[in-house]
């Protein structure tokens, strides 16, 4: 990777952070009801026994995600870009541990983050802060960290977007997205078997964010 794509990264990255630790609890507000999400977290736990461990990427505030899965009885590790989100997650969520760390670059630069294989994993809604051309790579890394056979619970927005720069509560960030059939075949291109898939439309409550429709990708490592 060179120099200059680098440096296109690490802005990129400081850009979104900086727009999501701007935003903290307004997130929450602006989303108060997740039942996409709480139902995939629960077909995750459901799926893993007592003890599991378990990494939130992009885990935002730990709610509803981090919490949920700890009180499943789970060992829960969040990671997230945005300092200002890991400190409403560590207060929402104490038994859970938190690390601020890029998905993209855990193996690099994050060395001080356990990197133990995880038995499941979710990403809700992170990997759209990425542009498209680093979501393999994402993938590729989220399934290196699962022990073989291990659960991997991703949301979307379903859009035809790349890095696409949009408005959202007050603040700037940038987006990319799938049609459901594209994504599913990217995700099992990175590797992972889909074993279910839901979709909810989703109405923010809040002016400063779209309506959309959420998509839900349940899938397994393969070998």
């Amino acid at each position: 990777m060179g120099v200059g794509v680098y440096g296109d990264i690490q802005l990129h990255r400081a850009g979104q952070a900086e727009a999501f630790d701007a935003i903290g609890v307004r997130y929450n507000e602006a989303f108060p009801d997740k039942e996409g999400q709480l139902a995939a977290g629960g077909w995750l736990a459901d799926s893993l026994p007592i003890g599991a461990r378990v990494l939130d990427v992009g885990c935002g505030t730990g709610v509803p995600t981090c919490r949920q899965l700890v009180d499943a009885g789970l060992d829960v590790t969040g990671i997230d870009l945005s300092a200002g989100m890991l400190a409403l997650a560590r207060e929402s969520v104490p038994e859970a541990e938190f690390h601020r760390a890029d998905i993209t670059a855990i193996g690099r630069l994050d060395r001080s983050l356990r990197l133990e294989r995880f038995d499941g994993v979710t990403a809700f809604f992170s990997l759209l802060m990425l542009p498209r051309a680093e979501i393999p790579h994402a993938l590729a890394i989220v399934r290196d960290l699962l022990v073989p056979d291990g659960w991997f619970t991703l949301g979307m927005v379903e859009a035809d977007l790349d890095d696409f720069e949009m408005p959202f509560l007050g603040n700037t960030v940038r987006v990319s997205g799938y049609l459901r059939d594209d994504l599913r075949q990217v995700v099992e291109e990175a590797g992972f078997s889909v074993v279910k898939e839901d979709s909810y439309p989703y109405s923010p409550a809040t002016f400063d964010a779209p309506p959309e429709e959420q998509l839900f990708l349940h899938c397994r490592r393969r070998h």
